[in-house]
């Protein structure tokens, strides 16, 4: 899933105080909220059925459509249909942040009386909910929330992942693969996205904590994507002899890949985040990739679905949900994706395990 597509487009401030926490081994949101797990969000039989009679409806106002969103958009149905709740529009905004306004004011018609969303950019998105949430709308958000909104007042809750324990597990991936001795390289992702910074800062503090038999010798930022081959290649080019690579998400992962095919290395072992089909397909059959961690994506749908339902009868969630992660192998990959997305892996995969 295309986990940059989703990140690129959320342009909030990554605070000071996020870094810092990060640091300490704790996740924590894109305010520095505490994070709170998503099993938290519970609602008895009784509470079901007040949601029930109330027959409420709900809008999913989407960034984008990807496989990542596919996953939280089914895991937000599913749990609004166990709750009687009416999905009533469905929007996909292109990473367009006029045209997420424009699918707001569109869905405001059909009279939602609640909206999952994910801001396209934070910065700006106050005057993208501000009709819903002046209509009394009940608005849960994915990953962040818009500049000056307040938890408990303007929204319900973010949802997201569990940052930094997706690095960690990135970093004992890698160290099951590589018998937990080795030269390991470190591409970062070189910008402020409190999304890629927590589980990159991660990875590299449970390498440096947990393991002194295997250091990180070469680091490369990563500002811009689409460099990710040439800066791959740079990385390689000095340093020749690396066991393993850790690079921050899937898709320049594969860029990485491009550049030891190209050198013969069938040797360097490579560790990213979020599931890809091309990266899955490369582990399965004994490639570079050793392991790819992923967030439970259909996890987060049901609980922003539950949150935001719950609202309606009074009940108030924490400010910032996390789910939890899974460090996908090829012995793992099907439960895995299973798992992640709440669907069968794709049946290239499927046909090379067999």
């Amino acid at each position: 899933m295309p986990r940059f597509s989703r990140l690129s487009a959320l342009a909030a401030a990554c605070l000071v105080s996020t870094s810092l926490f990060a640091a300490d081994g704790a996740t924590v949101g894109p305010h520095g909220e505490k994070p709170t797990p998503a099993a938290s969000v519970t609602l008895t039989d009784a509470e079901i059925a007040k949601i029930k009679e109330g027959k409420y409806s709900a809008a999913l106002v989407w960034h984008e459509m990807s496989e990542y969103t596919g996953a939280v958009d089914r895991g937000a149905k599913d749990e609004f249909a166990a709750l009687g709740i009416d999905v009533v529009a469905q929007t996909d905004a292109g990473f367009d942040a006029a045209r997420q306004q424009a699918d707001v004011e569109t869905v405001l018609a059909k009279k939602p009386t609640i909206i999952l969303s994910l801001p396209v950019d934070p910065a700006t998105a106050a005057a993208v909910y501000d009709p819903a949430r002046k209509a009394g709308v009940k608005l849960a958000f994915v990953d962040n929330s818009p500049a000056g909104y307040e938890h408990g007042k303007d929204y319900v809750t973010i949802v997201s992942d569990d940052l930094f324990q997706m690095g960690s597990k990135a970093a004992d991936a890698m160290a099951t693969a590589l018998g937990k001795k080795g030269k390991l390289g470190y591409i970062f992702h070189d910008a402020d996205f409190y999304v890629t910074n927590q589980r990159d800062q991660a990875f590299k503090k449970t390498i440096e904590q947990d393991y002194p038999d295997m250091s990180i010798v070469a680091e490369a930022g990563m500002a811009d994507p689409a460099r990710a081959e040439e800066i791959a290649q740079g990385l390689l080019t000095q340093n020749p002899d690396l066991d393993g690579i850790y690079v921050a998400w899937a898709e320049p992962a594969l860029s990485l890949l491009s550049s030891l095919k190209a050198a013969g290395n069938t040797k360097t072992k490579i560790v990213t985040l979020d599931l890809n089909e091309p990266a899955a397909l490369d582990m399965v059959k004994g490639g570079n990739f050793a392991a790819i961690v992923a967030d439970e994506a259909y996890n987060i749908g049901r609980t922003a679905a539950r949150a935001a339902a719950a609202s309606l009868i009074g009940k108030e969630a924490a400010p910032f949900l996390v789910v939890d992660s899974l460090a996908v192998t090829k012995d793992s990959v099907l439960d895995g994706w299973k798992a992640s997305l709440n669907k069968d892996a794709p049946e290239s995969i499927v046909e090379a395990l067999k």
